[in-house]
């Protein structure tokens, strides 16, 4: 079923059915780019959570004892009619989240290949036979840990949860996951290719509701074994320590404010063409979109200009017009946000060479935005901007450069610019980040682990590392004689 605007008409998933919430309230799904209101999601109670909780224990007895080809199967099932139905699952995506279709689709394609990858990495995973005395076997195993609460925003409405489900599916474990109340479609529509793959009931639960109340209920239960958050800093040190309290360890994906470190030696044309190019992906609503721009002094001018002028160069409009190359952002709030961090900055001195402003027509457009001189008090430079604003920085050498980019609490994703061999090993062991990218700006791969250190978490999403989370070790000493 769909509404008027083509939108599908959401539903939680639990225990294996489609359902409304126990009382029927729900909450307003906005189009970013009219601003009109296109379909209502579901809001869980605690009886609905309670049912998710009790499916998901259920289920958890019937896939951890699922043989693993059998699991791997069905998750490669799930896998192909994602990527068959990427197109649907990204026009969607556009609706409710605002990011031009290319992107959206592309995401959902990505998507399949990350759960293929996780599907046939559970296959290795791997104990072993310690030797030690004889008559006796001592072995180590790895198991699922059980169900798992997961919790996910709205900036990767495919990506972000399957990450999590994908995980988890894989490694054996059930879960329970809230997906974004303002992009539940998405999540809906990746649900249901885990449903229609032949997944059995309750090892996949999708709920939505008020965020603090869901958090509380699935984090306290003694179902759940594991807390799995991808989202803002201060969210996650809440429930990072909710989680201590009832000691279930958790899986922690922060926000960051990434440097980028274009070198004296690297060219600033080609230097500043790949960073704009990832600055206004996603309409800079990226964990880790790159948001400080740290230039060598003698290269900035000719990097900034080139900098303006793929800004300039920018199409910014419905993510559903083929012409569009940046979005709107997702809601009111990063609009605001994004004229409070640009005033600040003009404020203590900063230079604004384009953008800046809100776009006058309906939707939560922002024009991509360069400023330079920002001074190190603007908040633009301590602040995660998530959106997209430009702020250019010059240095003098690379000891300086490095001194700011590690300055702050955060430590998800980096990058630098170089020609030297020997400039990029002392980034690569200088910088303080848990991803870094050099001589480029790409983004998170399935096969290679993504994660931060400091305030940006702990933990490892993707490549072999990706499973560590899902499943505990358990030593097992067998003395075979008496």
């Amino acid at each position: 079923m769909t509404t008027d605007h083509g939108y599908p008409a959401v539903r939680m998933y639990i225990a294996g059915e489609w359902c409304q919430g126990a009382t029927g309230q729900t909450a307003p799904i906005v189009n970013p780019a009219t601003e009109e209101v296109i379909g209502d999601v579901p809001l869980a109670t605690t009886a609905d959570l309670d049912r998710a909780l009790d499916a998901a224990a259920q289920g958890f007895q019937v896939w951890r004892a699922t043989p693993v080809t059998e699991r791997t199967r069905i998750l490669h099932a799930a896998a192909d009619l994602i990527a068959e139905r990427a197109a649907e699952i990204g026009r969607i995506s556009t609706q409710e989240q605002g990011k031009p279709l290319g992107e959206s689709t592309g995401e959902a394609r990505r998507t399949a290949g990350t759960l293929r990858w996780h599907a046939d990495d559970a296959r290795r995973a791997y104990g072993r036979i310690v030797p030690t005395d004889p008559g006796t076997v001592l072995t180590v195993r790895r198991e699922p840990i059980g169900p798992v609460a997961a919790f996910v925003p709205w900036n990767f409405p495919v990506g972000g949860p399957n990450r999590k489900i994908s995980s988890a599916l894989a490694a054996g474990c059930s879960l329970v996951i809230k997906a974004s109340e303002e992009t539940p479609a998405t999540a809906m529509e990746l649900v249901r290719c885990y449903a229609d793959a032949g997944l059995p009931p309750g090892v996949l639960n999708l709920v939505f509701g008020e965020p603090a109340e869901v958090s509380e209920h699935l984090i306290s239960s003694p179902v759940t074994r594991l807390v799995a958050f991808t989202g803002s800093v201060p969210v996650g040190k809440l429930l990072a320590a909710r989680s201590g309290q009832v000691m279930k360890p958790s899986l922690m994906e922060l926000g960051g404010h990434a440097p980028v470190i274009v070198c004296a030696d690297a060219d600033p044309v080609t230097a500043a063409r790949k960073a704009a190019r990832a600055k206004w992906a996603n309409a800079g609503q990226v964990c880790t979109s790159p948001s400080r721009f740290l230039v060598h002094e003698s290269i900035v001018a000719e990097f900034t200009a080139e900098f303006v002028k793929a800004a300039e160069a920018v199409v910014v409009g419905d993510g559903l017009d083929a012409s569009t190359g940046m979005g709107p952002l997702a809601n009111e709030r990063r609009l605001k946000a994004m004229e409070r961090l640009t005033a600040d900055a003009v404020a203590r001195g900063a230079k604004l060479l384009t953008g800046g402003v809100r776009l006058d027509r309906p939707g939560y457009f922002f024009a991509p935005t360069v400023l330079s001189d920002v001074p190190e008090e603007a908040e633009l430079l301590s602040e995660e901007p998530f959106g997209p604003l430009a702020p250019i920085v010059s240095f003098r050498d690379l000891d300086e450069a490095l001194a700011i980019a590690n300055s702050l609490p955060y430590g998800l994703a980096a990058y630098g610019f170089t020609d030297s061999a020997a400039t990029a090993e002392k980034l690569s062991a200088e910088l303080e980040a848990g991803i870094l990218s050099i001589n480029h700006c790409g983004g998170s791969v399935h096969e290679a682990p993504s994660g931060g250190v400091k305030d940006s978490g702990y933990g490892r999403e993707g490549g072999p590392e990706a499973l560590d989370a899902y499943l505990i070790t358990k030593r097992v000493s067998h003395l075979l004689v008496p």
